[in-house]
């Protein structure tokens, strides 16, 4: 059940907060909230937070810094605020990891719609889970997804971001199909969208470049002319 989740609501806008607060109430979330990154970095430390409202715009630590160290060492789900209508701000704030993004002024309704869908999907994680086994291989590496790790057969080890964790569980979850952009936005970010496709080809060349033996010539993540990316998982692929 999502009642009674609990929300964090990062403003430094008191109005903001206590108006968001107020409506998570009454859609039956706890709400807390915070006026800075400093006060939630402290809450967050409790961890029983399970979904965060970010405000990018905050003086001090910004929000996309907080995004970012959020994913890196925490891991709740974000959802950033934001008055800018810039895409590139919003697809800066998704490649640091935000689960998705509200452009102020927003309709409370939408907000908490969004919220329901976002956990949905963490809690769930019916998108991008791996279902085959705990630590699953491909081509030379085998994934430790707890610890966000990747680990070559000869046993160097390589850290994962949590974008390139999300995108390459996507593809673990599908071997061997090819998937466009579309698809993949569609199952990391459970909507249907273009707007996001250079976020998609940033993060695939990341991944490549950590995985591939030579990233100009990839054979484990392919890219499928006019069709999207593929990740092979037969050796007779790779190999050739």
């Amino acid at each position: 059940m999502l009642d009674r989740q609990k929300i964090l609501v990062v403003d430094d806008d008191s109005e903001i907060n206590d108006s968001l607060c107020t409506n998570l109430e009454r859609s039956g979330f706890i709400a807390e909230s915070a006026a800075n990154a400093e006060t939630a970095r402290a809450r967050l430390q409790s961890g029983d937070i399970d979904l965060i409202i970010l405000d990018i715009m905050m003086p001090g630590e910004d929000g996309l810094s907080l995004c970012r160290f959020i994913r890196e060492n925490d891991g709740t789900p974000v959802i950033l605020l934001t008055a800018l209508a810039d895409d590139t701000d919003r697809i800066v704030g998704l490649e640091m990891g935000a689960d998705d993004y509200v452009t102020k002024p927003f309709n409370p309704r939408e907000l908490v719609a969004r919220i329901r869908a976002v956990l949905r999907r963490v809690n769930g994680r019916e998108d991008y889970s791996v279902k085959r086994k705990d630590f699953p291989e491909f081509g030379h590496w085998r994934l430790n997804e707890s610890q966000s790790e990747l680990t070559r057969n000869d046993g160097l080890i390589v850290s994962l971001s949590s974008g390139e964790l999300k995108l390459l569980l996507v593809l673990l979850a599908h071997p061997d199909e090819v998937l466009s952009r579309d698809d993949l936005m569609r199952l990391l970010q459970g909507r249907e969208t273009h707007a996001y496709e250079r976020s998609i080809d940033n993060t695939i060349s990341r991944l490549r470049r950590k995985v591939e033996i030579d990233a100009s010539s990839p054979r484990l993540i392919k890219t499928v002319r006019g069709d999207g990316y593929k990740l092979v998982t037969n050796t007779d692929d790779i190999q050739s």
